[in-house]
């Protein structure tokens, strides 16, 4: 009868992964099986110390607000200046939002053509140029040529020609566009010009002033030509309001026109008649 108990319990054990326990060194028997666990079964909950109802652990908390994402880096803003400013501008015009310039300073009319072209678009109406807002900026517009940086003048003058190195010069280059007012090889002073048209080109050579007429009117075109200088035929170095206007979006009728009044209003008072000329690609 003991034996067949016996072989019962080592079935059991087989079958459930239990294991016959023997009795202890002080003859007390124990219990006859030892149940285990599967591995990796969690222990049930214990009672903390002291007595009182066990504690399940508090669920986390998911209605904490989550950190605000920070605020797109600003490229440029009002008082900014340089080329990236000029790009900036240039394509601010091509979406009709900014008018003047490119200036290549961040001024009160940028910030107001920033500041709707963000408003329309959903963005905050900073005026400040972000990373998101530019981002938008060239995804609608192209990259802009030199004489789109450059539409209103500007531009840096290139070497002067060696024409001009001596003597008093009005020095005019067709590559950058530049005027330099030139004495015994010293630049007094630079302005942009603009040229005539491919049907009304500006002469190239070396010249010289022989007539000034300071509120002259053109016979031919009957327009206004102030502060006009000519050294060749009818084509004069003068103010243009339509350069001042237009910029580069124009040309003349083969005169050398002039778009800061100021500059040119100056230069006039200082050229003589005979002063030498010197137009040059």
């Amino acid at each position: 009868m003991g034996r067949a108990i016996a072989a019962a319990l080592v079935a059991l054990a087989a079958v459930t992964g239990c294991t016959v326990q023997p009795s202890d060194g002080d003859g007390k028997r124990r219990s006859p099986v030892h149940i285990e666990l599967p591995s990796g079964t969690p222990s049930p909950a214990r009672t903390p110390t002291g007595g009182g109802p066990s504690v399940a652990p508090a669920p986390p908390d998911d209605d904490k607000p989550s950190a605000a994402p920070a605020p797109p880096r600003v490229l440029w803003s009002r008082g900014a200046t340089g080329r990236d400013v000029r790009e900036l501008q240039a394509r601010l015009r091509q979406v009709a939002w900014l008018f003047e310039g490119p200036t290549g300073t961040y001024g009160e009319q940028t910030e107001r053509a920033v500041s709707g072209f963000q408003g329309k678009r959903g963005l905050p109406r900073t005026g400040r140029t972000d990373t998101v807002t530019w981002q938008r900026l060239l995804g609608m517009t192209r990259e802009p040529g030199r004489w789109d940086l450059y539409l209103m003048g500007g531009q840096p003058a290139d070497p002067p020609d060696r024409r001009c190195t001596t003597g008093r010069v009005l020095c005019i280059d067709k590559t950058s566009r530049t005027l330099r007012w030139m004495i015994d090889g010293r630049t007094v002073s630079t302005m942009a010009v603009r040229f005539g048209s491919q049907g009304t080109p500006t002469r190239e050579g070396v010249f010289s002033i022989y007539w000034k007429s300071r509120d002259h009117v053109s016979t031919l075109y009957d327009s206004p030509m102030p502060y006009a200088m000519f050294f060749s035929g009818g084509q004069a170095v003068h103010y243009s309001t339509d350069f001042a206007a237009r910029g580069y979006a124009g040309a003349s009728h083969g005169c050398v026109n002039v778009r800061d009044e100021a500059a040119i209003a100056e230069l006039y008072a200082q050229v003589r008649n005979g002063d030498k000329v010197v137009v040059s690609w």
